[in-house]
């Protein structure tokens, strides 16, 4: 570890299993939305936008 630290077995084994996990997780393709909004996630900038003005949701 790079802080100096002992870390006690059980926590080294925590962590490994927990990069193995993090490693063998995938990406899964979101399933194609219809009948939404067009434009961008809103997620991703908190409002969406039609024809030239911002909607909150």
């Amino acid at each position: 570890m790079g802080s100096g630290r002992v870390l006690p077995p059980a926590a080294v084994r925590a962590l490994e299993e927990a990069a193995a996990r993090r490693a063998a997780e995938t990406q899964q393709p979101l399933p194609r939305e219809i009948g939404g909004r067009g434009g961008l996630d809103p997620a991703r900038f908190g409002d969406w936008e039609i024809k030239g003005r911002a909607i909150d949701f």
